[in-house]
Parts: C-alpha cells; structure tokens; sequence
C-alpha cells in the first residue's frame, strides 16, 4: 500500500526517532508498505518520520545510480544490487574530505542543493530479521545513506546549507509546507494536518 509522504514543515520530521525491536506491530508490512511508497515515487531511500513514524527505520535502494556513466564499474556493479533496509541505524564513523553533490528529499519535493558530506561511513544496523550488522560504505551509497540517519535523527538536508541558501529558498519550502505545490505522488501538508 502506497502511503502519504509527509511534507517539509511536519513536526515528525524534526523529531529523534526511537529505537524499535521484533515486535513492533506490522513491522513486515510497514516496511513493505515504505518500499511501495518509495517506489512510487522514484526515490532512493526512506526513512520511517517520513511516513509520519518517529522510529528508527529507514530503506536505500541505490539500483537507480548504477546508471551513471560517471561513475566507475566497480561503483556501477555496487549499485546495481544494493537495496537493504536498515533498523536502530547508529553512524558510528565518518571520515574523509568533505565533497558536494546535488540532493533532493521526496519530503521537500523540487528543492534541490549541493550538500557536504563525509565520503566514508562506518554504520551498525539491525535488518529486518533483527540480525546486527557493522559495515563500511563509501561514495553515493554512502551519501544515501548518511542521508536518510539524518532523518531518524530529525535532520533535513535543509538544514546543512548555509544561512544564505536557506534565505533563497524559504519561500519555495512554505509553498511545500501549505501544499503549494505539484507532485505526481501522495504526500500530506502540515497546513492540512491542523485542519482535522
């Protein structure tokens, strides 16, 4: 089932999220439910506060990158396969020269900036079988990643631009947050929230 993506603007999104074990209820569902929902809307990962769920919970399914001509066949071969999903996540490491590259959220949808980010990450996570993991990521996998922590962490790629490119894109940010906007999947508006 596809869900509503919540916009720029929802409280949720500015919120730590909290830790989850196997029995949080639906928990196979949801995270079906979360890749449909990603999927119909052509991103790369998604993080559960932005299905309104302040937990942590995330998916990155970098497929879509490996058709990049600019990249190496190794980072190509590495994409191609990489869907996981990623529970309880902590960023235990992040290293390396700080690079930019153009991201987007499906929470801020048409908002488009160039971000610095540590190129190297050391993560452990539980999947969905509740199995720990600590591994090493670099390059773009990286970034999607360190993108999407950012989101259980209540960070928004927003918030790491500087003062002055905050103040050239803050009207476009309360268009989204009064749903002033055009999208082509389901998302639901703070303003809309205050109505019910």
């Amino acid at each position: 089932m596809i869900l509503p993506i919540v916009a720029y603007g929802d409280a949720v999104l500015k919120k730590q999220a909290k830790t989850i074990d196997k029995d949080y209820p639906k928990l196979e569902e949801l995270i079906e439910n979360m890749y449909e929902t990603m999927y119909g809307a052509f991103g790369v990962g998604l993080a559960a506060p932005q299905i309104g769920l302040p937990i942590r919970l995330f998916l990155v399914d970098a497929t879509p990158f490996a058709e990049d001509e600019d990249l190496s066949k190794e980072e190509q071969e590495q994409l191609k396969t990489f869907k996981k999903t990623f529970i309880n996540a902590q960023i235990l490491e992040e290293e390396g020269e700080e690079w930019a590259f153009n991201e987007g959220c499906l929470s801020i949808p048409d908002v488009r900036e160039d971000v610095y980010r540590q190129p190297k990450i050391k993560i452990q996570y539980q999947d969905e079988n509740f199995e720990t993991h600590i591994e090493e990521y670099d390059g773009l996998i990286a970034r999607v990643i360190q993108h999407e922590y950012d989101h259980i962490e209540g960070v928004l790629f927003t918030d790491k631009l500087s003062s002055f490119k905050k103040r050239l894109i803050k009207g476009r940010l309360t268009n989204i947050s009064k749903g002033k906007i055009k999208i082509d999947y389901r998302m639901r508006f703070p303003a809309m929230s205050k109505k019910r």
